[in-house]
């Protein structure tokens, strides 16, 4: 399984990426993770990752907790689906993206800035990734 976190727009605070960074650095421990800038006009992440699901952050999305979340994550370990999740820009996601999400994921009802919210889903892919192996981070 292969983990990818796209994101739309430049960093604007280098030390929200950099938390975010070192989520995915450490979750490198226990599946390929990725995270980078895409501009939307360029990027197709239907026809880049065509097998795997696609989770995109928006608003009206579905809440999860971390429970739930961490389901989400030990199901596609074992179906062997890689997972991209992207975080939209100051304009949100592009038109038509959400209609073709898999999910459509929500971090909370309150809004946050974009970088926060690359951190907190960094972390909370951690989290999933540490629970499922019993490791003792997620007490």
């Amino acid at each position: 399984m292969k983990l990818y976190l796209y994101y739309i727009g430049k960093q604007r605070d280098a030390h929200a990426n950099a938390l975010a960074e070192e989520y995915l650095k450490r979750s490198g421990r226990y599946a390929t993770c990725e995270m980078r800038e895409i501009r939307p006009d360029r990027t197709d992440l239907w026809a880049r990752h065509p097998a795997a699901a696609k989770i995109l952050l928006d608003p009206s999305g579905q809440p999860l907790d971390s429970a739930r979340f961490t389901t989400l994550v030990a199901k596609a370990e074992m179906d062997g689906r890689d997972l991209v999740f992207a975080v939209g820009g100051s304009d949100g996601l592009p038109a038509g993206w959400t209609a073709r999400a898999d999910l459509l994921l929500s971090l909370s009802a309150m809004t946050w800035p974009h970088e926060l919210a690359r951190a907190m889903l960094a972390e909370q892919i951690y989290r999933a990734f540490t629970t499922l192996r019993g490791h003792p981070y997620p007490r």
